[in-house]
């Protein structure tokens, strides 16, 4: 199963304030719907719960929430414990890639584990003020490809880049 990340990075790298989005791009929303169908998709608790009621479960795929709260009740998605569960939960049930969507805290579990495949990154081509960042990730260990760029119009406060990032295979090195 491959295993995505999809996010959306100011030029800054901030992804969010007070656990919302920071800006209005409504064609990358199409992307990441457009993407995200039909697979599972794999958040943390504070990122499910900044969606609006109304939009969860996100529809047209099952939801799993991170939680180390047993008793967490998330209705309409399923709950995991951990980040290798909620894999494991998407794998056994024949998927063929999932998607983690956040936020900054699964992101960096997801990275600093080594188990992401691909990530298709907006890149919001203007700064914001935020106190939630994207994180670090090695570049060198990535092949970049940039998917399309939208510039800022009605339906989009700013321009914005989609790539998509596959990982390097590294060959072990003999010492």
């Amino acid at each position: 199963m491959r295993v995505s990340l999809i996010a959306a990075v100011a030029a800054n790298g901030v992804i969010g304030k007070d656990n919302d989005l920071i800006w209005t791009l409504r064609d990358d929303m199409a992307f990441f719907k457009t993407t995200t169908k039909g697979r599972h998709v794999i958040m943390g608790r504070k990122n499910w719960e900044s969606i609006p009621e109304r939009f969860r479960p996100l529809p047209g795929r099952p939801n799993i929430v991170l939680t180390r709260d047993e008793a967490y009740s998330a209705e309409g998605a399923m709950t995991c414990a951990s980040l290798a569960s909620a894999l494991d939960l998407a794998r056994e049930s024949g998927e063929e890639e999932a998607f983690i969507i956040g936020g900054a805290q699964i992101y960096r579990l997801a990275l600093e584990a080594g188990v992401v495949d691909t990530m298709y990154l907006t890149h919001v081509e203007k700064a914001f003020e935020g106190d939630t960042w994207f994180p670090d990730f090695d570049a060198v260990q990535w092949n970049a490809q940039p998917m399309f760029r939208h510039v800022a119009d009605e339906r989009n406060e700013c321009a914005f880049e989609v790539c998509r990032y596959d990982r390097i295979a590294m060959e072990a090195t003999a010492s």
